[in-house]
C-alpha cells in the first residue's frame, strides 16, 4: 500500500512537471510550482528527484534501463536483436499514451531538455550497437544506422507512436484500434 502511495506520487510530479515545462517552459518552471499541481510538498519533489532535471528524462532514463537491464540478462543462447524486439513491444504495450504525448510535448517547447535526451541517447545507442555487432561477430562500426541499436534509442526516446488509421470497414469502428510499433509496421503502410 505505501509503494502505491509513492509510486503514485511519484507520478503526479512527473506529470505535473511535464505538464508546465510544456506550458511554460523549463527554466520557467520553479519545484514550488511542480509540486502546487502535484498536489505534494516541494520536500516531497525533492525526496523522488533530485534536479527538474532528473524528473524532465525520468520516463526516458527508465525506458533506457529496462532496456539496459534486458541486455544484461539474456541468456547466452539468445540474440540482442530478439532482447530487442521483446523489450520494444513490451514498451509499446505498456506505455501510456497521454503521458507519452505530453512527454513530446515538453521536449519540443524545450530544445535544451531536447538536446540532452539525445546526447543520452547517443551512449543507448553506442552500448546497444556493441552488443548487437558482438552477437554478429562484426565491428560495431560496420552495424549501419538503420540497426535495431538506433530504433531502440528512438523508441526510448519515446517519440510520439503513429497517428491511429481510421478503420477499413464501417464494421471495424466498433472494434479497438490497435498501434503498430515503428519498428514493425502494419503490412501495407
Amino acid at each position: 500500500m505505501r509503494e502505491r502511495g509513492k509510486a503514485r506520487r511519484s507520478e503526479a510530479v512527473i506529470r505535473a512537471a511535464f505538464e508546465l515545462f510544456a506550458e511554460q517552459g523549463y527554466d520557467a518552471t520553479t519545484v514550488a510550482e511542480i509540486a502546487e499541481r502535484a498536489e505534494v510538498s516541494p520536500r516531497t519533489v525533492a525526496m523522488y528527484f533530485r534536479s527538474k532535471q532528473d524528473i524532465a528524462m525520468s520516463k526516458f532514463s527508465e525506458g533506457a534501463d529496462r532496456l539496459t537491464e534486458a541486455m544484461r540478462e539474456r541468456s547466452p543462447d539468445e540474440r540482442a536483436v530478439d532482447v530487442l524486439g521483446r523489450w520494444l513491444l513490451a514498451e509499446h504495450e505498456s506505455g501510456d499514451d497521454e503521458m507519452v504525448e505530453l512527454e513530446r510535448r515538453m521536449f519540443v517547447a524545450n530544445p535544451e531538455l531536447a538536446a540532452l535526451r539525445t546526447a543520452r541517447m547517443d551512449a543507448s545507442i553506442r552500448e546497444s550497437t556493441r552488443v548487437v555487432a558482438e552477437d554478429l561477430g562484426v565491428a560495431p562500426e560496420t552495424v549501419g544506422p538503420s540497426s535495431p541499436s538506433r530504433t531502440a534509442a528512438h523508441h526510448t526516446a519515446r517519440t510520439p507512436h503513429q497517428p491511429r488509421r481510421a478503420p477499413a470497414h464501417p464494421g471495424d469502428a466498433d472494434r479497438p484500434h490497435h498501434r503498430t510499433p515503428a519498428a514493425h509496421p502494419a503490412p501495407g503502410t
